[in-house]
């Protein structure tokens, strides 16, 4: 009875044997003692030194198909698979029907070089020829033939054969000898924070800056972030001033894993705090990802209740700075596998997770969707191939530009167990590049800084993209996809709100903006521009996509029962004088009929058209002309 090398995927060689032999009498005694020496050190675990007495041995006999096999099987443990693949083919090529138990763990080194319509047939025929008798046996291999048949559709159907995934390990600077994950980046794609787990036992945070093209090297984050138990999985605020993490058995502990909070100080990352019952349970919650506004905080949750082992949560921000009550994303998302690793991107409307629950490659594979109106999320779409593989995948996190991603990885060139890699996303798959905007809100009689709300609103949807509370001395920071166009408003109680756009929809723009706002009390002869207020050349109706500043100013009606307004309509100098000064009271009046619709009483309101009478700026340029072409709001009586 012959001894050869099995494979047993996703863990360790093991040695059986075979109920007949593989003509010995044609094997030379020379291969065979190397064959017998290099069990020997397979059973070892020293899979090099049994690889190269297995060369030896074919050498020795290249005929010899159990140390063919035998090599296929060892370069498959060490993730060479095109070796694998090579020998695995040796073997069926000498014999067939005597190697055809062998085409699984050969459908798998195909798979795992993403040649998955050979494994495809590998297992087919295996199927047709010796189907394996064990019901366990048979259901996985029926999980992984539905894992190709996916993957070759996915082929099919996204054929962008431009990309290439080509992932970079950042360096020495950020990587070592021990296991580095869960990338994070500051907004200026400066800063790399990451989890690091000393001497395989506590998990600590690290960071790392940019200094030219090559991280610095790495040290413990600055504070008091960091214990002798472990920390790990942490999320960092766009602003830099707070973040949320993972720690373990702690003494005010729900769970033995539960969600902690740390603010920035002058010192660095201040004392950490448990976020409560209405975060964390009794069960496992780790992995938190803030989004941009800091107002929603996703993480994945083994609670009871879910669809299945590991499901994605989110909270949401109260007005009085506490946590609502976790809910579970729902069915959009989740599934009865495990679903976790939440990633909101900074354009705070492209989520990217992992699941094994939705039909993938094999194991954990990477997925995004998109939040559209009513906050509702699109199908999950798989990332595919080569970002996903028949492994686990996990720990993305995406810089701002949308284009350039962070994972952990254990590949051939890693430095430990697992280093950070950088790749570039394939297109259709990216989130939104996104720029941000940051500035304080100020009082405009004492120039004193004003806590406000600060909001970004998708004029074609009129959905709210972000809406960020300033501090307590005005400061504020948001975030700014490209690709659409937004009105951008800031409010506070007692104040007119403040009116401004930023069209991005056709900019390909790579500016950050700097915007001080000054906010005026509410009283006689205070006035505003209504930036988002817009009609079509020399039209009067209104377009659609000012229903967002008219909604805004109907709020401020409401909430001022006693404020008396008069819209005023102005025009460049362009055309004739009478044509303008009609075209002005007309828009001024659809302003005012909108509101009237809106239930504001109409002898709060008042409308007026000034032509081109009261310019703002010069109309010798395009500039100023638009600058002219605008719609007031004035208090009249309040």
């Amino acid at each position: 009875m012959k001894k050869i090398f099995l494979l047993s995927i996703f863990s360790c060689l093991i040695l059986t044997a075979f109920s007949q032999p593989y003509n010995p009498e044609k094997i030379k005694k020379k291969a065979i003692q190397y064959y017998n020496q290099a069990q020997q050190r397979a059973s070892e675990d020293n899979y090099i030194s049994a690889i190269g007495l297995l060369l030896q041995a074919v050498d020795a006999d290249n005929n010899y198909v159990d140390a063919h096999l035998a090599l296929g099987s060892l370069y498959a443990s060490l993730k060479n698979h095109k070796n694998s693949i090579k020998y695995f083919e040796t073997a069926f090529s000498l014999d067939s029907n005597y190697s055809i138990d062998y085409k699984s763990p050969y459908a798998t080194q195909l798979a795992a070089m993403g040649e998955f319509e050979k494994a495809l047939a590998a297992l087919n025929e295996l199927m047709s020829k010796n189907p394996p008798k064990n019901p366990t046996s048979l259901e996985k291999i029926e999980e992984r033939r539905k894992s190709y048949l996916f993957a070759i559709d996915f082929e099919n159907n996204n054929p962008d054969k431009s990309y290439v995934f080509a992932p970079q390990n950042v360096g020495p600077g950020v990587n070592s000898s021990e296991p580095e994950y869960f990338p994070s980046l500051n907004i200026d794609a400066n800063e790399l924070v990451f989890t690091r787990r000393v001497k395989n036992i506590n998990e600590d945070f690290y960071s790392s800056k940019l200094e030219g093209e090559k991280w610095s090297e790495s040290k413990p984050l600055g504070g008091i972030i960091n214990t002798p138990q472990s920390e790990a999985a942490q999320t960092i605020s766009q602003d830099g001033q707070l973040m949320i993490f993972t720690a373990r058995d702690r003494k005010d502990n729900f769970g033995n894993y539960d969600l902690y909070y740390s603010r920035m100080t002058p010192q660095g990352w201040g004392e950490s705090f448990n976020l409560g019952g209405n975060v964390n349970s009794d069960q496992w919650d780790s992995q938190p990802c803030l989004s941009p506004d800091k107002r929603d905080l996703y993480f994945a949750s083994k609670r009871l209740g879910g669809f299945g082992g590991s499901d994605i949560y989110v909270c949401h921000l109260l007005p009085n700075g506490t946590w609502s009550k976790a809910e579970n994303v729902g069915a959009e998302i989740n599934t009865t596998g495990d679903d976790q690793c939440p990633f909101i991107h900074a354009d705070n409307q492209t989520l990217y997770f992992t699941s094994n629950g939705w039909q993938g490659y094999g194991e954990n594979d990477l997925f995004f969707v998109r939040k559209g109106f009513g906050n509702s999320w699109s199908k999950p779409k798989n990332l595919g191939y080569p970002i996903n593989t028949i492994n686990d995948e996990g720990t993305l996190f995406i810089a701002a530009d949308g284009v350039t991603a962070y994972y952990a990885s254990d590949r051939s060139d890693s430095r430990g167990s697992l280093d950070i890699y950088s790749f570039e996303l394939r297109k259709d798959i990216r989130p939104f590049k996104t720029l941000w905007v940051k500035g304080i809100v100020t009082d405009k009689k004492t120039l004193q800084g004003l806590p406000s709300i600060v909001e970004l609103i998708d004029l074609a949807t009129k959905q709210i993209i972000s809406q960020v509370q300033t501090d307590e001395v005005g400061n504020y920071f948001i975030t700014l996809p490209l690709g659409k166009d937004y009105a951008f408003s800031v409010n506070r109680k007692g104040y007119l709100f403040y009116s401004d756009n930023f069209l991005m929809a056709d900019k390909l723009s790579d500016a950050t903006y700097k915007k001080n706002i000054v906010l005026q009390p509410i009283e006689f002869n205070a006035n505003v521009v209504l930036k988002n207020v817009f009609f079509d050349v020399n039209k009067s109706a209104l377009k659609p996509s000012s229903q967002v500043e008219l909604d805004k100013l109907v709020q401020l009606l409401n909430e001022n029962p006693q404020l008396n307004i008069e819209i005023s309509g102005h025009t460049d100098n362009v055309g004739k004088p009478a044509d303008n000064l009609k075209l002005s009271i007309e828009r001024a009046k659809a302003v005012v009929d909108y509101l009237i619709s809106k239930n504001i009483d109409a002898k709060r309101l008042n409308a007026k058209g000034f032509g081109e009478s009261n310019p703002i700026a010069p109309n010798t340029t395009e500039e100023g002309k638009a600058q002219n072409r605008r719609t007031e709001m004035k208090v009249v009586s309040h």
